[in-house]
């Protein structure tokens, strides 16, 4: 996967993706991740990205022809783009499948916006898809760059080395993830429970199970009416719980 970030601060973005698993990856040449620099696409002495809104107003807008010029300068370089992302609050949120879905792409253009927005010509003839992390506002578009393609690289195959640690974290199966435990057996009065050290997998696996349940039921039960039929054993599991909540 090859993924193009476009932001006015470079070194910020180019940082934190350079640590960690994701830079690991980068390492291995699993992905490929450039941060480009949206003032090196300007023409004028000031290397000006920014201006005023028509119409007055607070703020500053982001300017059309440096975006234009940097997407054009990727896509010529690397290839036409799966997608080009812009992070924006006013984008859909993202989502686990959201996440999925664009980690089956091949080459990803992500524009970190800035101040009152961009210039909507981008919007209208570049971006493909927007983007948001959260309903609330940043002071730019860098840290939902990183989460996004934090979100979406570590499900590319050979980034994170056990798949099944990826497979069951939370909303990779429509339910959060289960507690986890590590030696000691006991801290501070705390004993992990029981079943963890029986070495019997299959009731491992039950109690497992019906610790997402009963984790979702308890801190996003939204998630259990979006997520479908259900299995009967774990609907079986999710009426006991529901009875002992009252």
């Amino acid at each position: 996967m090859q993924v193009d970030v476009v932001t006015i601060f470079p070194d910020m973005v180019r940082h934190a993706l350079d640590e960690g698993i994701i830079g690991r990856a980068v390492d291995r040449e699993v992905v490929d991740i450039t941060v480009r620099d949206l003032r090196e696409y300007t023409t004028d002495r000031h290397r000006t990205v920014d201006d005023v809104p028509f119409g007055g107003g607070p703020g500053m807008v982001l300017k059309p022809e440096p975006l234009f010029r940097a997407v054009a300068a990727i896509q010529a370089e690397r290839g036409a783009a799966d997608a080009v992302v812009l992070m924006s609050p006013q984008g859909r949120a993202l989502s686990h499948a959201e996440a999925a879905r664009f980690s089956g792409m091949q080459r990803l253009i992500v524009i970190s916006g800035r101040y009152e927005g961009v210039d909507e010509r981008v919007v209208e003839a570049l971006v493909t898809d927007e983007i948001s992390i959260g309903d609330y506002v940043l002071t730019g578009g860098e840290l939902p760059a990183l989460v996004f393609v934090d979100a979406v690289v570590r499900l590319v195959p050979g980034v994170v080395g056990d798949r099944q640690s990826v497979a069951e974290d939370s909303f990779a199966a429509g339910v959060l993830d289960h507690p986890h435990y590590t030696r000691p057996a006991e801290f501070e009065g705390r004993a992990v429970p029981a079943v963890l050290l029986s070495g019997h997998h299959a009731e491992i696996e039950k109690w497992r199970r019906r610790e997402r349940l009963r984790r979702t039921l308890e801190r996003r039960p939204d998630l259990l009416e979006r997520a479908g039929e259900l299995e009967p054993a774990d609907r079986a599991v999710l009426d006991e719980l529901r009875k002992q909540q009252g």
